[in-house]
């Protein structure tokens, strides 16, 4: 836990994480193939026990220990072990299968977390947790990812005035935003890799329960915009 750290900030934060949870679950529940939607239950689980584990990993002081160590804890344990998930699914003919029967109007929705993520962010740069280049005031763009997200799944689905290239357009624009702040973060946080931000670094990551940024949240999102370009590019 980060010393001195105002409740709220703590309290929005696992708020948005489990909107995100029940956001992506909604979406597999959404899907027209029953085969995925019966899916929803072990997915659930599963989620939630990767963040029961990331809590009791971060708790324990895990990732804030021996931040030396190469690779990083937090890169070994908490955000590989979801990017092999990602890439597993696409390998495999069930996941490809799992991936291009859920639906992209949901999943564009469900970038609406990122606005609460940065202004979260913003308030740990004001609690001297997180440098400002993550922040919206810095380096990082992605707040209109979350701003924009409702806007364009309601005039590419609802008004249908936009069309199907603008939404692939958007989710690369938004990837993009995604990776700037997602390599930001890494190099200006205390690990032997900080490249930035060394008169106050990015000591959230590391600790409860801003651990589920980097272990949770990124990596759905992240997961949303592959589906979306896949199905966008597939048709």
């Amino acid at each position: 836990m980060i010393p001195n750290l105002p409740i709220y900030i703590s309290v929005v934060f696992v708020l948005t994480t489990l909107a995100t949870l029940f956001l992506f679950i909604r979406t597999v529940r959404s899907s027209g193939f029953e085969a995925t939607r019966k899916k929803s239950g072990l997915i659930l689980i599963g989620l939630t026990a990767w963040l029961i584990l990331q809590a009791a990993l971060t708790l324990n002081g895990f990732y804030n220990k021996n931040l030396l160590s190469l690779p990083p804890k937090l890169m070994l344990f908490g955000i590989l072990p979801a990017v092999l998930v990602i890439i597993l699914l696409f390998l495999i003919p069930k996941g490809r299968d799992f991936i291009d029967s859920l639906p992209i109007k949901n999943i564009t929705y469900l970038n609406v977390v990122r606005i609460p993520v940065e202004i979260v962010l913003l308030w740990l740069f004001i609690s001297k947790a997180v440098p400002e280049l993550m922040t919206f005031e810095g380096r990082n763009f992605d707040i209109l990812s979350g701003i924009s997200a409702p806007v364009i799944a309601y005039f590419v689905f609802t008004k249908k005035n936009l069309s199907r290239n603008i939404l692939l357009i958007w989710n690369f624009i938004c990837l993009g935003f995604l990776v700037n702040i997602v390599i930001n973060a890494l190099l200006s946080a205390p690990f032997p890799l900080q490249q930035f931000a060394f008169d106050q670094p990015n000591i959230a990551i590391i600790n409860f329960p801003f651990s589920w940024l980097p272990t949770f949240i990124v990596p759905i999102v992240l997961f949303g915009h592959l589906v979306s370009i896949r199905q966008l590019i597939k048709r």
